[in-house]
């Protein structure tokens, strides 16, 4: 009896003192330097410990499973990338992939682009995965930073941005002025698209939207350079409009057809569609670029063809 009394004893001292050098192994630092990890989809919590066993972050897996099994964290393990910091412990490291303290990363697709343009910035993000969706419609996708994991999908990146840009076009249509001649929030989105190619000056939006607001409920052809260029090349023009390309009979050219084009020509930001919905009360027909920054609007014919010769003798003046 004395024998197993002594055995129990030694096993129990052995459970404890195993124990203890479990908990101090799992609280003492094991990342030697600043480093990221990719836990990826689909490693269970074994898979996970010899991966950074063997990347030099974390002791042998037997060293720190009892304090891991007892909190039950084994279940809970997140896929992602982390990043980790000198001198963290294993106690840290896990409660961080138990977390999903993942690294965010992100991506700017600007105002104004095109889709063949945003399809450009998707395929050369590497962090993304799969492939850019076949058919983008023009205008459906919300021009923002958009923040993601690495392994994230392109594809999941354009359904958050396309459906950011419903809520808002949604919103700005139910709070649109009333006695619009635009039919529909499609034509304000449309409209928008113009503005956005028209001017990147934030006060002049309400201004080019009241312009074209004004000659769309006079019957008057907009004639917008931007919807007349988006007709030649989509995915955007390398060269100035010629005389020539307003003659050009595309879907686009407004200066030949009335009325909006058959569709958006980029992804107009929120400030457009918001222009779109909220014009400028104004009589204003036409408007022409200063040379420097910003347009020269105007009431009249007269008035307009004046600010064309001023633009002229500004580019004449330049070196």
């Amino acid at each position: 009896m004395r024998y197993v009394f002594l055995m129990v004893v030694m096993d129990l001292l052995l459970a404890v003192g195993f124990a203890m050098f479990s908990f101090h192994s799992y609280r003492t630092p094991s990342v030697p330097e600043a480093t990221t990890v990719v836990i990826e989809r689909g490693m269970g919590a074994k898979a996970t410990l010899r991966q950074l066993h063997a990347q030099g972050l974390l002791p042998a897996p037997w060293k720190i499973a009892l304090p891991i099994l007892l909190s039950g964290e084994q279940r809970n393990f997140k896929a992602g990338e982390y990043a980790l910091v000198a001198g963290m412990a294993p106690q840290q490291v896990i409660g961080a992939i138990v977390r999903g303290d993942v690294v965010v990363h992100a991506v700017t697709l600007p105002e104004g682009w095109s889709v063949a343009q945003l399809r450009t910035i998707l395929r050369n993000e590497p962090l993304l995965t799969g492939d850019v969706p076949a058919v983008i419609e023009e205008g459906s996708v919300a021009p923002d930073t958009i923040h993601f994991q690495r392994g994230d999908s392109r594809a999941s990146v354009v359904e958050r941005l396309q459906l950011q840009q419903k809520q808002r076009l949604k919103e700005a249509w139910d709070r649109r002025v009333q006695g619009l001649p635009l039919k529909t929030a499609r034509d304000a989105l449309i409209l928008a698209s113009i503005i956005e190619a028209e001017t990147g000056v934030e006060e002049e939006r309400r201004r080019v939207a009241a312009v074209y607001i004004n000659r769309l409920a006079r019957g008057m052809a907009l004639q917008a350079d931007p919807t007349v260029a988006y007709g030649i090349a989509p995915g955007g023009m390398t060269r100035p409009l010629t005389r020539n390309d307003l003659k050009r009979p595309t879907p686009y050219n407004t200066y030949i057809h009335v009325g909006l084009p058959p569709g958006p020509i980029n992804n107009p930001g929120n400030a457009s569609i918001e222009a779109a919905v909220h014009p400028l009360q104004t009589n204003e027909l036409y408007f022409v670029a200063t040379g420097n920054g910003g347009h020269w609007f105007a009431a009249t014919l007269a008035e307009h063809e004046r600010n064309v010769a001023k633009y002229r003798a500004v580019q004449r003046a330049k070196p």
